[in-house]
């Protein structure tokens, strides 16, 4: 993960308004950058001018001519000129996603028939085939990168500890679904699940729920998070429902616009 980028720039002038330096914008968004992948994410802490100004003037300085999957989380705050603007500049919408928020204070221990195994007891084998599995069908929009691509950004972001949070879960040995927690880079607390998900044959059975559960109760005390931050299209409904019945609420809403190649 890079907050921002490390790049000099010139000041913009944007006008009677004043001047919008091209570093003051950039720190204030987030950049995630993988090997063949750009996400740029918080734009809602950008003004509209600012946003017009990121899409128009800098997005070039991001060097993106040779990345193959490039997105943008557009916040629901800003208007339709925004969308179109990015449509003119090359962008499609490809989601809607929602951010939840829950307090991990709240999680106490709980009795549970699931079991997680890692990547220490586990061949990375093995945990790509069941995570593969989960996301077969989802109502999520599909990813643009392949598994292997995913497994290494995910070695990227989380660095040589990864394998503690590629977790698989069982019931009487059986595996039902995959949880990916950890500590979101750059910060000391703030838990996420890079993936949370069920295999088909175990969906509408009741267990996302008291999977997801147990999930924040791994990120509160194996991780130390003190709260947890999700998210989820739109469209998998199921998601949120789970959500919302494990005390989440929703913070924001953001458009994702990928570049068309």
């Amino acid at each position: 993960m890079v907050q921002g980028i490390e790049r000099l720039g010139v000041v913009q002038n944007m006008g009677p308004e004043g001047t919008i330096g091209k570093l003051e914008i950039y720190a204030k968004v987030k950049i995630l950058k993988g090997e063949n992948f750009v996400t740029i994410e918080e734009t809602k802490a950008l003004s509209a001018e600012e946003m017009i100004a990121f899409i128009t003037n800098f997005i070039d300085d991001l060097e993106l001519g040779e990345i193959p999957n490039v997105n943008i989380m557009v916040n629901s705050k800003f208007t339709e000129e925004i969308y179109e603007l990015l449509q003119d500049n090359n962008f499609q919408f490809h989601d809607e996603m929602v951010t939840v928020y829950k307090e991990l204070n709240e999680v106490v221990e709980l009795e549970s028939n699931f079991t997680f195994k890692s990547l220490h007891s586990i061949s990375q084998h093995e945990f790509k085939e069941i995570w593969a599995e989960s996301m077969t069908d989802s109502l999520n929009a599909p990813s643009s990168l392949t598994l292997d691509e995913q497994m290494k950004s995910l070695e990227i972001e989380l660095g040589p500890d990864y394998k503690d949070s590629c977790l698989v879960a069982y019931e009487e040995e059986r595996p039902v679904g995959v949880a990916i927690p950890h500590i979101e880079p750059g910060t000391l607390d703030e838990g996420r699940l890079f993936y949370f998900g069920l295999i088909p044959s175990e969906r509408g059975k009741g267990k996302s729920m008291p999977l997801h559960k147990l999930a924040l109760q791994l990120l509160k005390d194996e991780f130390n998070a003190t709260c947890y931050i999700g998210g989820t299209s739109e469209s998998n409904q199921p998601m949120l429902k789970t959500f919302m019945a494990n005390g989440c609420h929703v913070i924001e809403r953001n458009k994702v616009y990928k570049m068309i190649s």
